[in-house]
């Protein structure tokens, strides 16, 4: 057996996330932490970047690189107050410098936070009653939900599971407690009985679906949760495990998977279900590569049948036949919608998540006085983040909608009436400048890009195709591209892998089309493509099922099909 990775021995030694942290944020030496500190601020729910535009700048003025973080929100099924959303944007425009960003990962994320400003950042978010504990490391991640849950009471039911899963699983340790709060040490230290020492792997991701709606990439879940209703009432769900969207470029043993199913719940189980699945991959992931670690690699190196035999020995009952379920579609709805008991809920589209006030545009300021609306007039009602970096202003009652869409329309909030299909649907990681497994530009590359892309649409015929394009700087696929039915990866500066052929539902990975190629070749390549696809296409065929039926590109086999 191989030598566990050096940071299975942070972990193991960091006396259950504390290592040298405090000691690190009080060193006024540096703008860094600690080598140890930097892995275990992410289970705080923070990462240390470097802006990489200013890199060779400050090495040659011999200076240390100019160092920040960024701290993401744990927040089950993306939900906030109006209250809550207030204080995040004052902590924001306070402690950071790039406004506050909407993750596909249903949080935030407030970016360009120096050290000495990362205790009072944290302190205000414990104040919000919000908090930052496990939304980074390896442990379960923030779990996700289909987005409204104020459209029926399913969907609320969903979402209160969602949020009483993430609470359950979130680690045991008081370490966030007594590093950001000042609360005294626990005597003698706690342990973690679900986690361990190591805690996991790597991280793992649960997710909560609706159907017809995949507004989640349930697919993309380690364990994906699909609701099973009958007769207006939550019967269970289907189980899917296994999804994970990384990669590593040129390493054949990585590779983006789709979960597979395994079986049927009903609501009592979905907490057994998911510490079964958990402590499997605890037990049985790859801790000394940790490009192999994730959940999926344990599934295909042991079998689904296997790991599917192991979670129901470790949950105490066996997995029921599966139901079936279809999706109809992903991605958000934009504008308003009447749910159940009279309230209405307004879609907004956040261009790649980010808010802020940024070249005569005022989002930020935008969204900040809808909040303040709602928390003086409608205090219960809800800021809800999707999975898709965009917004949902949930729970309106009927005579604020006319004074929120005035708001929307002065600060550029209301770009679902305006945007293209493909700008409305274009997905982006954060990239450059400072993300450090970046390899290319995705969020800053896109206003520009998205233009062209759509220039050739019009050209062929194809203005309002709902074409799903996705981007990410780096084969780690934060902004899943794999699912896409258009996706470029980045290879190096300028440079992408141009995939095809995922669907529109995010039920098939697409596959690699052209390897390390320009802007002008992927135009080049995309309006070759549209062409045919305008004059080959069948009644109401999907860019990427043309391209699978045309065999333009062949998307990967699951293990269980070649099996």
């Amino acid at each position: 057996m191989s030598e566990p990775s050096d940071l299975e021995r942070i972990k193991r030694t960091s006396r259950c996330l504390r290592g040298s942290l405090r000691e690190s944020l009080a060193d006024p030496v540096t703008g860094a932490l600690r080598a140890d500190d930097v892995q275990l601020l992410k289970f705080h729910g923070g990462y240390q970047q470097d802006d990489r535009d200013l890199r060779e700048a400050r090495r040659l003025a011999k200076l240390e690189p100019d160092y920040s973080f960024f701290l993401r929100l744990r927040l089950p099924g993306g939900v906030m107050s109006p209250a809550q959303w207030l204080a995040m944007d004052a902590m924001a425009r306070r402690h950071g410098s790039r406004g506050l960003r909407l993750t596909t990962r249903q949080t935030i994320q407030v970016h360009g936070i120096e050290k000495g400003n990362l205790r009072a950042a944290v302190q205000a978010i414990h104040a919000a009653g919000l908090d930052t504990i496990a939304a980074c490391g390896d442990v379960n991640r923030n779990v996700v939900a289909a987005v409204n849950p104020l459209l029926s009471r399913v969907h609320a039911r969903i979402f209160e599971q969602a949020q009483a899963l993430s609470l359950h699983l979130r680690p045991k340790s008081r370490a966030w407690q007594e590093i950001w709060l000042d609360e005294p040490p626990v005597q003698p230290e706690e342990s973690e009985p679900l986690y361990g020492d190591a805690y996991l792997p790597r991280k793992c991701k649960i997710g909560f679906a609706v159907p017809p709606d995949n507004d989640i990439d349930v697919y993309s879940q380690d364990v994906g949760l699909v609701a099973i209703i009958e007769n207006g009432e939550l019967a269970g769900y289907d189980v899917l495990i296994g999804g994970g969207m990384g990669a590593t470029h040129g390493d054949a043993k990585t590779h983006p998977r789709l979960a597979s199913p395994v079986g049927f719940i009903t609501p009592g189980q979905v907490t057994a279900l998911a510490e079964a699945a958990l402590t499997t991959q605890r037990d049985h992931g790859d801790r000394s590569e940790r490009r192999h670690a994730r959940f999926k690699y344990a599934i295909d190196d042991r079998g689904v049948a296997w790991i599917k035999a192991e979670i129901e020995r470790r949950a105490g009952f066996a997995l029921q036949p599966a139901y079936g379920f279809a999706f109809t579609q992903r991605g958000d709805r934009f504008g308003w919608r009447e749910g159940g008991d009279g309230r209405w809920h307004l879609g907004l589209r956040i261009p790649f998540g980010r808010v802020h006030d940024r070249d005569g545009v005022t989002r930020q300021t935008g969204l900040r006085a809808i909040a303040a609306l709602l928390a003086e007039r409608a205090p219960d009602a809800q800021i809800r983040l999707t999975p898709n970096q965009n917004a949902l202003i949930a729970g309106v009652p009927k005579v604020l909608r006319e004074r929120i869409d005035a708001l929307a329309i002065e600060h550029d909030l209301a770009l679902h009436r305006t945007a293209t299909l493909l700008a409305r649907n274009a997905i982006a990681c954060v990239a450059l400048p400072t993300c450090g497994l970046a390899m290319a530009e995705a969020e800053r590359w896109m206003p520009d890009f998205i233009p062209k892309v759509q220039t050739l649409l019009d050209k062929h015929g194809l203005r309002e195709e709902p074409i799903d394009l996705r981007v990410s700087g780096c084969p780690n696929g934060c902004s899943r591209p794999y699912l896409a039915e258009i996706a470029l990866i980045g290879k190096a500066s300028g440079r992408y892998n141009l995939m095809l052929g995922g669907d529109h539902r995010g039920q098939r990975l697409n596959a690699l089309y052209r390897e390390n190629i320009t802007e002008p070749e992927i135009l080049v390549e995309l309006d070759a493509l549209l062409a045919r696809f305008a004059s080959e296409r069948e009644p109401e065929e999907r860019f990427g099922d043309f391209l699978v039926r045309e065999a333009v590109v062949a998307p990967p086999r699951s293990r269980e099909d070649t099996a």
